[in-house]
């Protein structure tokens, strides 16, 4: 996806999400914005090519390998939108609250590069975020529409069957607020 999506989806002048542009970064971000919209859920975000790739993970991240979750594949988002946090107007395309839930950076740990693997529908990361590490998968489920992704956590030492990341840390890795917070300084 190229990032005329983005654009064609959001009118800038109302919003304070960044510009849709291709960045130049250092190479490894990720993120995941905790996105308090129609529905809250969680936006998965891997730098690729100077854009961010992103999946709408709706009930957020699981330390539990055994735990399978859908991932539906979204537009690409601008690289500057690795830092947004804020408030999108109600009445425009994801209006709501946006926290910096984690961030960090990846690793492909594939042998081929990572818009390869979102071809092949397969890939694989080693994530060091402030709350999220190690390994990781995305699977594409065929026959299910191209946008259809599981999100599953490598049986690795970062590896929690027990705790639920997303209600023992809910506040933001950027500013330590929580979704409140930023809604009332929004």
């Amino acid at each position: 996806m190229s990032l005329d999506e983005y654009s064609r989806k959001r009118d800038l002048e109302k919003t304070p999400e960044p510009a849709g542009e291709r960045g130049v970064g250092a190479g490894g971000v990720y993120v995941i914005q905790k996105h308090d919209a129609s529905r809250l859920h969680y936006d998965l975000r891997l730098e690729c090519d100077g854009a961010l790739l992103s999946w709408a993970v709706p009930k957020g991240p699981s330390l539990d390998p055994s735990q399978k979750r859908l991932a539906v594949r979204v537009e690409d988002h601008p690289l500057d939108y690795a830092g947004f946090e804020g408030v999108i107007p109600e009445g425009e395309y994801g209006g709501g609250v946006v926290m910096v839930w984690d961030r960090g950076t990846f690793e492909n740990m594939a042998d081929a590069p990572l818009r390869e693997g979102l071809s092949a529908g397969h890939i694989e990361v080693r994530i060091a975020g402030e709350k999220l590490r190690g390994g990781w998968t995305l699977i594409q489920m065929k026959g299910r529409g191209e946008k259809n992704w599981l999100l599953i956590k490598k049986n690795d030492e970062f590896a929690d069957r027990e705790g639920d990341i997303t209600a023992s840390r809910p506040l933001s890795a950027l500013t330590g607020r929580s979704l409140d917070e930023i809604k009332g300084e929004g």
